[in-house]
């Protein structure tokens, strides 16, 4: 008689399909590994020829299988298997403002400082963008923040009132006062002529930037989406807010159009971050379709910004005072970044995370969005030189915003 016919497989009746739980921890420490799928389809597959042995529960016993599975089993195990997997898959990937930031802003430091070489080497790749287009240009960057939000982004944020606050106070009161010191200095201390001190003002009186998200992200991700909900409130409602701070700081010093920069705001920020909320609600199929174009786009549309304010302001960098307009704003987004984390370290001395939270109001203090400043720059003000220090900020603001997440990031790593 031959081996085969000798041997007779049966399963107990009281033995489970699959294994157990305890069971499968008794396996190799490989098969929990994020390539596990592999491991276990391959012993699917083989183990209808091979028989196989699981430790059960004891330290000692030994239950015998002869056969582990049937193929149709396998394919049953594989289906379920690979509809768990895709729908961890589609958890894990879900389209959010977060993940947008992630893959749009990963390169945004390589595209601004490329920008700003190419647009003093070569003034002329940026020089056709000219005012017309800042406006459009910045609408669809607040267009793409909105259809990539949800409500859920906010919700828990809100429940923190106390840090948005401070983060608000530190936006809005902190950075404006920081901004009168630094213009004012410009022309009684450096004579520069007065549009240059009015621009580094108008630059502490916009809202700030959706980039302070994204450097939150990285250094502390469980505050981001406080971040965002900073930085959205900032923008809502700086409609009231910006106008009103530079008829306040600048009013005597340059007119100042208060009913058309509320239109104007109302139409850049408002207006497409309420339509893009309103098509990821409503149209959601849509907003999945065109939401995979949004980020090179977002990046391609920054790039330009960038680059077009030095390169169309290139005598007035270049220029002898070009050297302390550049110090002046260095000075100013330094001591915002001071201002911003020591206040939310006095205020929240003897919270658990307050590191994080310094780090966090940080980044909202010293980042603030200096496309809209230059956009309001060039359509409310004749003198071109009133666009000259938001130029200068976008590129400083940047800069110094991803030097801190590095030196923070190396930091925490650093005890690890």
């Amino acid at each position: 008689m031959s081996m085969k016919s000798q041997i007779h497989l049966q399963l107990p009746s009281r033995q489970p399909l699959f294994p157990s739980s305890t069971t499968l921890r008794t396996l190799p420490k490989d098969w929990e590994r994020k390539d596990r799928k592999p491991i276990l389809l391959h012993f699917l597959r083989k183990c209808s020829n091979t028989p196989l042995i699981l430790l059960s529960a004891g330290k000692s016993s030994r239950s015998s299988v002869g056969r582990c599975l049937p193929e149709k089993a396998s394919d049953s195990f594989e289906s379920s298997e690979t509809v768990h997997e895709l729908t961890q898959e589609i958890i894990k990937n879900e389209s959010g403002v977060l993940q947008i930031l992630k893959g749009a802003n990963s390169i945004l430091p390589h595209v601004v400082f490329a920008s700003t070489v190419l647009a003093l080497v070569f003034p002329p790749s940026f020089t056709w963008f000219t005012n017309r287009y800042y406006a459009p240009a910045l609408g669809f960057l607040m267009f793409a923040v909105g259809i990539n939000s949800r409500e859920k982004d906010f919700i828990e944020a809100f429940n923190r009132p106390a840090e948005i606050f401070v983060g608000y106070v530190g936006q809005f009161i902190i950075k404006p006062i920081l901004g009168y010191f630094f213009g004012t200095i410009a022309g009684t201390v450096f004579h520069l002529p007065t549009p240059i001190g009015a621009g580094i003002m108008l630059t502490s009186c916009v809202s700030g930037a959706q980039l302070s998200n994204y450097a939150t992200f990285l250094t502390d991700p469980s505050l981001a989406p406080l971040s965002i909900v900073m930085t959205s409130l900032s923008t809502a409602t700086a409609v009231f807010v910006t106008p009103s701070l530079s008829l306040l700081l600048i009013g005597k010093r340059l007119p100042v159009d208060v009913k058309g920069m509320i239109s104007s705001i109302m139409q850049i920020v408002v207006s497409p971050i309420a339509a893009g909320l309103l098509l990821n609600r409503f149209l959601p199929k849509f907003c999945d379709v065109i939401r995979p174009i949004l980020p090179p786009l977002s990046v391609f549309v920054t790039a330009l910004c960038v680059g077009s304010p030095l390169a169309r302001n290139i005598d007035a960098v270049m220029s002898p005072f070009g050297v302390i307009i550049l110090l002046l704003v260095i000075g100013f987004h330094l001591s915002s970044f001071v201002a911003g984390y020591a206040l939310t370290g006095l205020v929240f001395q003897k919270a658990s995370n307050v590191k994080a939270l310094q780090r966090t109001i940080s980044f909202e203090t010293g980042m603030q969005s200096s496309l809209l400043a230059l956009a309001l720059a060039n359509r409310f003000f004749q003198d071109p030189l009133v666009g000259v220090p938001p130029a200068i900020s976008v590129v400083i603001m940047s800069l110094m915003g991803f030097s801190l997440v590095m030196l923070w990031t190396r930091k925490r790593e650093i005890p690890a």
